[in-house]
């Protein structure tokens, strides 16, 4: 088991790495919208937040030796119900075919104030023999 970190990602603000390696998966912790390097909290869209998001895990994901298409669970926490719509047409326009198993849970407040935070568990890459 180790751990990942990327300057490409948010560096973690708590006691937390931003994934550990374990058994061939990756466990990526929950990621916020934050643009890394920028001390600015800024609250675009809810499409925005998706875009950046999913940025910031793949970030971690390539870091640890995987992709988005490696996903095999993703758990989304988004703040107000009535964005569920918008974020899925963002997400599904960004994973294309590629449907990991998912979660949607309403939380009553993210941390700056964003609207979504993702965690993912995937698939290391394959060894290439």
């Amino acid at each position: 088991m180790h751990s990942i970190s990327t300057p490409e990602a948010p560096t973690p603000a708590g006691h937390y790495s931003q994934a550990i390696v374990h058994n061939g998966c990756v466990y990526v912790a929950g990621q916020l919208p934050i643009v890394p390097g920028q001390t600015e909290h800024r609250v675009g869209s809810i499409e925005e937040q998706t875009a950046q998001v999913f940025a910031n895990i793949a970030a971690v994901l390539r870091a640890a030796g995987s992709d988005l298409s490696r996903m095999l669970q993703v758990t989304v926490y988004v703040s107000d119900m009535g964005l569920w719509g918008r974020f899925n047409a963002a997400y599904a326009k960004l994973m294309g075919n590629h449907r990991p198993a998912r979660a949607v849970v309403p939380v009553n407040a993210l941390h700056y104030g964003y609207h979504i935070e993702v965690q993912v568990i995937a698939a290391l890459n394959e060894l290439v023999a």
